[in-house]
């Protein structure tokens, strides 16, 4: 969705920069271009394209010929979404007009909206071939390269701007990039210094600046650009999200939270935003939000398979046993080498009914062992068989499976296969046994693993509350 923005964006700039030329020179006519051009903006701006197009045909017929319109057009059929009759219209323009250097530049927005790299890339050095000091078009090239990974060129770029337009914000903002993922960030800094410098009522050069401080460590600089950079612009997401990052790195999450939903109501349909509350209000304990979250981030984007493994631990945490079977299967699908969410919907399902995943536990061992034969002795695999086994009340391997988390060294691995313990014991319908377990888990204390926050919700929901 970014990237189509920034093509609307891009296409509205381009109508806005035609509207202005032909408000200045339009020719007297029934209804005068200038008004029309005016409304158009309007429903552009209203994202009602279809009404926008409309209007180019109650324009004066000589008007509506004029290549300018006729660019001014195809401009809006982009924003539309209508590239293919866009490039008709461009191309027709620059059959007519071979140098017109607006229709090649519009043509080159068409070939990004397609997808067509090199054709784009193409047309943009056209564009500089006629013109070298268009910055437009030198900017273009500039963060197509970058983005292609080109970055000598795209360096090559960014200075051709500077050394025309110094002060340009777009170049010095690129070129402070660069230097920022080569690890420079000094020269980063001045670039920056410079952008907020020249650019006072500009957002964009104190929120960069304050990614930069923020990746150095430097949270209070960081938020205070980000302040100023809000003030500059509340409506903008990544402010917002930045802002919400920086302030829950500060432990300042009650004012993160804040931030983070009023990105959310920003850009509805992005999820990053839902996965921080998800997150903050799991840490504020606000179970029931942040569950509401997760199953927000599961269905704008259900390929992120950690919003299914926190959803699945809600479900979980309610004793809805079917509900998390389904988020971890969820999750599993979409990270088939992660075997723990293959063991988190086994245990849910056998909480519901000890025999039902007997063939799942059976597919999953079988896709482990194709994956990687050697992972048949692993311990997950092993634990895997234990709770197959259980699915045929068959509750023979205990005892190994304790001697080999006894002899476990990495401290994550056995604290989550102990947790799995409890868990195989509540299946079993021993409690007091479980209890042990989770106990032992919460000595561990690897906090940052998911199981051990399920864990702790277990022992909270049984009264059995850290010692003190």
């Amino acid at each position: 969705m970014k990237n189509n923005f920034t093509l609307f964006a891009l296409a509205l700039g381009l109508f806005l920069f035609f509207s202005g030329v032909l408000a200045a020179a339009e020719a007297p006519s029934a209804r005068p271009a200038n008004v029309i051009l005016e409304e158009i903006t309007f429903l552009l701006g209203n994202f009602q394209f279809d009404e926008a197009i409309a209007l180019f045909d109650t324009m004066d017929p000589q008007e509506a010929a004029n290549s300018r319109n006729r660019l001014h057009k195809a401009s809006v059929l982009i924003s539309a979404g209508k590239t293919g009759e866009a490039r008709i219209i461009v191309e027709e323009v620059s059959r007519s007009e071979p140098g017109n250097l607006d229709a090649l530049f519009i043509l080159s927005t068409i070939e990004a909206a397609s997808g067509r790299t090199r054709e784009r890339q193409a047309v943009l050095e056209r564009i500089v071939a006629s013109d070298p000091q268009n910055i437009n078009a030198l900017l273009e090239l500039a963060s197509l390269h970058f983005y292609t990974r080109s970055i000598d060129n795209s360096i090559t770029y960014y200075d051709q701007v500077l050394e025309i337009d110094p002060g340009n914000l777009n170049a010095l903002l690129g070129r402070a990039e660069i230097h920022r993922l080569h690890r420079d960030p000094y020269a980063a800094e001045i670039l920056l210094n410079s952008a907020v410098s020249l650019h006072p009522n500009q957002a964009a050069p104190f929120r960069e600046r304050a990614q930069l401080y923020r990746g150095a460590g430097f949270l209070v600089q960081a938020l205070e650009d980000l302040d100023r950079a809000k003030e500059l612009d509340i409506n903008d997401y990544d402010i917002a999200l930045d802002r919400g990052l920086t302030l829950n790195d500060l432990f300042r999450r009650e004012e993160a939270l804040e931030d983070f939903e009023r990105a959310a109501v920003l850009w509805p349909s992005d999820f990053r935003a839902y996965v921080f509350i998800a997150g903050i209000k799991d840490i504020l304990g606000d179970l029931d939000g942040a569950e509401r979250a997760y199953e927000i981030v599961t269905t704008l984007n259900p390929a992120y398979f950690y919003a299914f493994e926190g959803l699945g631990l809600h479900k979980m945490r309610k004793g809805q046993w079917l509900e998390a079977r389904d988020a971890f299967a969820e999750a599993y699908i979409r990270a088939p080498d992660e075997y723990l969410y293959a063991l988190l919907t086994a245990a849910s399902y056998m909480r519901h009914n000890i025999a039902g995943p007997r063939q799942f536990l059976n597919q999953a061992m079988t896709n482990m062992v194709r994956r990687d034969i050697s992972r048949q002795e692993s311990i997950e695999f092993l634990m895997l068989r234990l709770f197959h086994e259980a699915t045929n009340r068959s509750f023979n391997g205990e005892d190994n499976m304790l001697a080999r988390i006894e002899r476990e060294t990495d401290q994550a691995t056995r604290s989550r296969m102990t947790f799995f313990m409890g868990l195989y014991n509540d299946i079993r319908g021993l409690t007091n046994t479980a209890n042990r377990f989770y106990q032992q888990v919460r000595d561990m204390n690897q906090r940052y693993l998911p199981e051990w926050r399920l864990n702790e919700w277990i022992l909270s929901d049984r009264g059995i509350e850290p010692p003190f």
